[in-house]
């Protein structure tokens, strides 16, 4: 990137467009899971503003030289009035705008309100704009160690509307933590798994996006924060992002997001070359090739795969899918093993003709996590043994007894299993046999 030398190190000339697109930003978890009190313009500044920082060489009075010519690139405006769109937009950032960061105490949380950028000068005869950051701010945005998340600007250039970044950062949060992971090692499978699949609750998605007041209905709230934020999301960044909505007796209680990468690498600063030459990250590559391989081809001698080729479920060239199928090994086949194990294979199978009858068409794209969702949404319903009404059947051992199916059992100790189920009519009867028989028996 281009630098102005003149008495600031920090200043920029103007950068053009591919500079943007190759740009990255840095910032501390907290901020990203804060309540931004501010609309997309005054977001989308900051964001800019942010990708200025040479997270190397922070700035040390916390000031920043912007291009107009550039943040008119970034917001892709061309007409007259830009400039008077500009200074209402930098009024409103620092006269409504700010960030609601909290932080996790012993006691519960600490609350912060911070405005981001407090100091803007520009003038009508140049292209440079002077941007002064909050001191408050810095921690969360220089000598990041841990806890922070990186993405690529020109994937919130491209989203037109706060909740669409919102929920961008979040989930380049919870995907980056998946590629840090396996690349390094030192999370289970099923951490990873959580990191690509992460759940958030209904209300905390409300706190993270303002809208606890807002969109009383779910579907309201689905269509504005989740339908429409995510169709942005799929379409204009790296992300490949589904959902399903989990129940808690009638109403929806959480999120489960399915996060994917499509498939072309990101170039930020020359990372993924710089990556692609790592010795420890071409290591851990290998041993995920060889991982996924071996998975693969147990998967293939796994009796499930059968099953759910029999019941149409997965089709033959599902099995040429290496990565599919050392998935369904990995993590599938497992659940259906347990299943198997508390009601047997029939009880699996039964779930199997479920999943026949009702798989919708957007799961085949997903297939692996599909299967995943549905085989644990089974298992945690308590539906995997089947229950008797109305009947307590009773079993003795050593002279206990024991209701099989959970029944109370009845006070009176077991006894031989008759029932006496005859008429009074058939009882009379009886009992004049019994009387015949008896004066018979005296003669």
């Amino acid at each position: 990137m281009s630098i102005i030398t003149k008495g600031n190190e920090n200043k920029k000339v103007v950068d053009p467009l591919n500079e943007i697109k190759r740009r990255k930003i840095v910032e501390h978890n907290d901020l990203i899971t804060s309540i931004a009190k501010m609309d997309k313009v005054p977001l989308k500044i900051f964001e800019l503003a942010v990708s200025y920082i040479n997270t190397d060489n922070p700035p040390k009075d916390h000031i920043i030289y912007l291009s107009k010519t550039e943040l008119f690139k970034f917001f892709d405006v061309s007409d007259n009035d830009k400039h008077s769109r500009f200074k209402k937009a930098v009024d409103k950032m620092q006269e409504q705008s700010f960030f609601r960061i909290r932080e996790k105490q012993e006691r519960g949380f600490e609350y912060e309100n911070i405005v981001p950028i407090p100091y803007v000068k520009w003038a009508d005869y140049h292209d440079e704009v002077i941007i002064e950051f909050n001191k408050r701010i810095m921690p969360y945005l220089i000598n990041l160690k841990q806890n922070f998340t990186q993405y690529a600007l020109s994937d919130v250039m491209n989203l037109n509307s706060k909740y669409s970044i919102i929920l961008y950062k979040w989930l380049s949060m919870q995907y980056n933590q998946y590629e840090h992971y396996s690349n390094k090692g030192g999370r289970r499978t099923e951490q990873l798994e959580g990191y690509c699949n992460p759940e958030i609750k209904v209300s905390e998605l409300r706190t993270m996006t303002d809208t606890i007041n807002d969109y009383k209905r779910f579907q309201s709230l689905e269509q504005r924060i989740l339908k429409e934020p995510l169709n942005e999301i799929n379409h204009h960044t790296h992300f490949d992002v589904t959902y399903d909505k989990i129940k808690k007796g009638r109403s929806i209680d959480s999120i489960q997001f399915h996060i994917s990468k499509k498939a072309r690498p990101q170039e930020l600063n020359g990372e993924y070359k710089e990556r692609e030459q790592d010795p420890a990250y071409l290591q851990g590559k290998k041993n995920r090739e060889e991982q996924t391989a071996l998975l693969s081809a147990k998967a293939m001698q796994n009796p499930y795969t059968m099953e759910l080729l029999e019941f149409e479920i997965l089709e033959m060239r599902n099995l040429a899918d290496i990565s599919l199928m050392a998935r369904l090994q990995e993590v599938v086949y497992p659940i259906y093993s347990e299943i198997e194990g508390q009601a047997g294979i029939n009880r699996v199978r039964e779930h199997f003709e479920t999943i026949k009858n009702h798989r919708q068409d957007y799961s085949k794209p997903n297939i692996a996590q599909y299967l995943l969702v549905s085989a644990r949404n089974f298992l945690a319903s308590g539906d995997v043994i089947k229950k008797e009404k109305g009947k307590t059947k009773y079993l003795r051992t050593e002279g206990n007894v024991e209701a099989v199916n959970g029944n109370k059992i009845p006070d009176h100790r077991y006894k031989s299993a008759y029932v006496n189920e005859t008429t009074p009519e058939e009882q009379r009867e009886l009992e004049i046999i019994k009387k015949e028989l008896s004066d018979s028996m005296k003669k």
